[in-house]
């Protein structure tokens, strides 16, 4: 017998998971006394995460979750981190002409930053005018929501482990959650070590360019920095240039951390475990590098023939063959993942090529990535159920289920992958139409093509639009209701919308 929701149990883990995120504000609190900054920023953020957090714990004294319990921690807690996230950006910008000090626009911020969407709403991104702390906590929100705020509950909280399965599948991304062992918080655990390794690693390799004279200007905190942001494919940089800002060694040394980010982390298990036979022919790996490999050199062959002007920042002269190839391989490998990093204004880059990036935006990484993005599964199973549609309408008597990597699909995650496509593109045409009448509501100039591009990356976490909303421009200049819709958008993207619109059902709360 079916009973209702109790939504008490879920609340109250909320609370858990924001006086952890207290913690972790501890990290740009640490930063600002080391650079001589003003602490109190960071004193009171954490002071009202511990005291809303415990708050909330005394909602209920059982954190023993049910199927639909833990639907709603899942898009309470990342509600929640997402308020919590954005109170030090409202203190910092109080009395100040700061963007991020208006309370929509510093949801938006937070929302972009746990989601690892790497959109924002101010374009004042500098250290004359926000704090490093700031700036790091900034950076530190993609990381935490990179591979995921309940997977990390889930690998460090028992009363969460015996819940994890239902929470990492309700949180993680990709239509299946793939356990590595038995016990789903040993899964937690090994996937976070995964992360933070090629964390640790990368920021060595960059630092390991600066000291070498290859990188002069990225130092330790930005080592850092963008250590937090690349492996959870979030964009974020404290540099308002992004990585233009930096040297083409550097550059090329993002792009195969940003492919890897785009991949299942489940398949470095393989490598740990010998098995690099069955980590090469994984068909969603061959399928993911291949979409990368292949837009990419489309894309350089628009670049090198000159198809796009030279630009100011990072500029491309036909003919200039690394170049042309670095950006082209860079900016495919950023948007096809969801990373949304940039080595030159692609919004002025000709219409072709522009085309050709929105296409890969499509793409999104691979299922149990940190990536955004439909996924390269969903699209894999999507074309061989067409193609067996295809078949069977020739061959009606035939019985042909779809396979992939040699495994018979079963119709009902068939059904919820159709389910998913759909609901993702239905919400990204009714976001689309609703930000061009809510630009012309405010006399806005938004054309058709920046209406897509900015339902598109918000939804797919990918950060960047064209336009005005290009790799160095904003979002701050949309009406509050149509930031709100995109807050909503970075959320349910995260999700992968279902968890999310579930809530909002009746049969959700009903018994």
């Amino acid at each position: 017998m079916s009973v209702r929701v109790d939504w008490r149990q879920s609340v109250a883990l909320t609370g858990t998971v924001i006086k952890y995120l207290a913690v972790a504000m501890l990290v740009p609190l640490g930063i600002s006394l080391l650079y001589g900054e003003d602490t109190v920023v960071f004193l009171i953020s954490i002071a009202i995460a511990i005291v809303v957090g415990l708050a909330l714990e005394q909602v209920s004294d059982s954190h023993e979750l049910g199927p639909r319990e833990a639907l709603l921690f899942v898009g309470l807690s990342w509600g929640a981190v997402a308020v919590i996230g954005a109170i030090p950006y409202v203190i910092a910008g109080y009395g100040t002409e700061s963007a991020l000090g208006e309370p929509v626009n510093a949801l938006f911020e937070s929302m972009s930053g746990f989601t690892t969407t790497g959109a924002t709403a101010t374009d004042e991104i500098s250290f004359a005018r926000h704090s490093h702390a700031l700036l790091m906590w900034r950076q530190l929100t993609q990381w935490l929501g990179g591979m995921g705020i309940i997977v990390l509950m889930v690998a460090i909280l028992p009363e969460a482990a015996v819940n994890g399965a239902q929470l990492i599948e309700s949180e993680a991304p990709g239509p299946e959650l793939q356990k590595l062992t038995p016990k789903i918080a040993e899964t937690a655990r090994l996937l976070w070590l995964f992360y933070l390794g090629f964390t640790v690693l990368y920021i060595l390799i960059l630092l390991g360019l600066h000291y070498t004279g290859y990188a002069p200007n990225m130092d330790a905190y930005n080592a850092v920095a963008h250590g937090f942001t690349t492996l959870p494919t979030g964009g974020f940089s404290p540099q308002a240039e992004s990585i233009a800002y930096f040297s083409p060694a550097v550059q090329w040394a993002v792009i195969p951390f940003m492919l890897i980010a785009g991949m299942n982390f489940a398949l470095f298990y393989l490598l740990l475990q010998d098995e690099y036979a069955a980590f090469l022919q994984d068909r969603e790996l061959q399928a993911y590098l291949g979409a990368n490999a292949g837009v990419a050199v489309i894309l350089w062959g628009l670049l090198f023939t000159g198809s796009a002007p030279p630009l100011e920042l990072g500029g491309i002269t036909q003919g200039a063959l690394e170049n042309s190839l670095r950006q082209a391989t860079f900016q495919v490998a950023s948007l096809l993942n969801s990373t949304g990093y940039a080595t030159s204004n692609f919004a002025e880059w000709g219409n072709t090529a522009q085309g050709v990036l929105l296409f890969a935006m499509f793409i999104g990484g691979s299922a149990g990535s940190t990536g955004g993005g439909v996924k390269i599964v969903r699209w894999l199973v999507v074309l061989k159920s067409i193609r067996r549609q295809l078949f069977t309408t020739a061959h009606p008597s035939a019985v042909r289920p779809v396979r992939l990597g040699g495994q018979v699909i079963d119709e009902d995650v068939i059904n919820a992958i159709y389910g998913f496509t759909l609901l993702y593109l239905l919400t990204f045409g009714i976001a689309t139409v609703f930000l061009l009448l809510d630009a012309g509501r405010v006399g806005l100039e938004l054309t058709v093509f920046e209406a897509i591009s900015a339902s598109l990356a918000t939804i797919g976490n990918i950060g960047p639009g064209f336009g005005f909303l290009g790799p160095f421009g904003t979002y701050e200049l949309f009406p509050e209701t149509s930031k709100l819709l995109m807050i909503f958008l970075m959320w349910i993207g995260r999700l992968e919308i279902i968890p999310v619109f579930v809530l909002f059902t009746g049969a959700f709360w009903n018994e």
